[in-house]
Parts: structure tokens; sequence; C-alpha cells
């Protein structure tokens, strides 16, 4: 492993104003981000956006990086830490590969340099991942990484016309540093 960002399939990097027809392939794979349908956007907007993120300063534990392989540098997806409890010490992930990377390894590793950051580095405690319940392969991710189902919100997002159960899956730092200890730098 070349640094903390790189690992054997990716690497976790900033946002470059370049990487705009990458993210449109990416909200075009489903037409959806996370549980919401997105309106259509131009590609003018997705160049806009990507050249804001290039050059927009760190908000300190909230951020979004891009996911590149590391055996062809296309960027196949993004991951991110956008909600924290700083006093409590928790923040939550999410993480997205495109449609044609998807089963390859990217999110599971991306999501390991992630927590490894986060914990170790920013020294939270918990991790935690809203994943609508009928998303099984997020599900199976989630599990294959070590987090454990905390709960279910019944009915808790509308979109695509019904309700949705939201999981919320959460792992410990300590439960981390044990599953992940043979995979550090």
């Amino acid at each position: 492993m070349a640094s903390s960002w790189t690992g054997d399939r990716v690497r976790l990097r900033a946002v470059e104003p370049d990487d705009w027809t990458a993210f449109m392939r990416l909200a075009d794979d489903d037409g959806r981000r996370g549980s919401r349908l997105d309106l259509p956007r131009s590609a003018e907007s997705y160049r806009v956006w990507a050249k804001e993120q290039s050059v927009a300063e760190c908000d300190g534990d909230r951020f979004r990086l891009a996911v590149e392989a590391t055996a062809t540098g296309e960027l196949v997806g993004t991951v991110a830490s956008h909600r924290t409890g700083c006093h409590s010490g928790w923040f939550e992930l999410d993480v997205t590969v495109g449609v044609d990377h998807r089963r390859k390894g990217y999110a599971t590793e991306a999501v390991a340099l992630l927590l490894r950051f986060m914990f170790a580095e920013w020294r939270y405690h918990k991790c935690l991942a809203a994943i609508l319940a009928d998303n099984e392969a997020s599900l199976a991710l989630f599990r294959r990484l070590g987090f454990t189902e905390e709960g279910r919100l019944r009915k808790h997002v509308f979109f695509a016309d019904r309700h949705h159960d939201l999981v919320m899956m959460g792992m410990l730092a300590d439960e981390f540093d044990q599953r992940h200890t043979a995979s550090r730098p």
C-alpha cells in the first residue's frame, strides 16, 4: 500500500474539475442518488459542481472523495463522510460505485480506507450507514465489512411512488480494528 489513501484496487483522491463527465455517468446509472429520485441535470451543472468541489474549502470532517481504480486511473465512484456528531464521536458515510464497476471490490476497499482515516486520524468511535431495506447489495457490502444492523426506520423514505424502510447499520472503531488489522498500511 503506497499511502493511507491507496489500496490494492482503489485510490481515494480529491474531486478534479475534469471529473464532471464521470459524475454525470454515475448519476445516469440509475437516475437516483441514495434514497431519492433526482431531477435531470444539465452537463453544465455537473461541470460547475465538479469545479466547485475541486476548489472548495474542506468542511472539517465532512467531505467527498473520488474513488479511482488503481489499475486504470478511471473514476469508478465516490465515498463521503457527510453527517457527523462531533461531540458524540459518530459520523455517517455513503459510497457509490458505477454500474459497470460493481462487484469488483472497489466499494469495500474505498469504505475501509475512509473508515481507517476517520477512526485513526479523526478519532471517531462509530460509523453509521443508512441503507434502503430493499438494497440487498449494499446491505451485504456493509455486513461483509463488519457493520451491524442497529435499527430499522419503517416506511421512512418516500421515492419511486412508495415508502421504503431504512436500515441503520453501525460499526465501532474497535470492531473495525479487530476485523481489519491485517489491512493496515
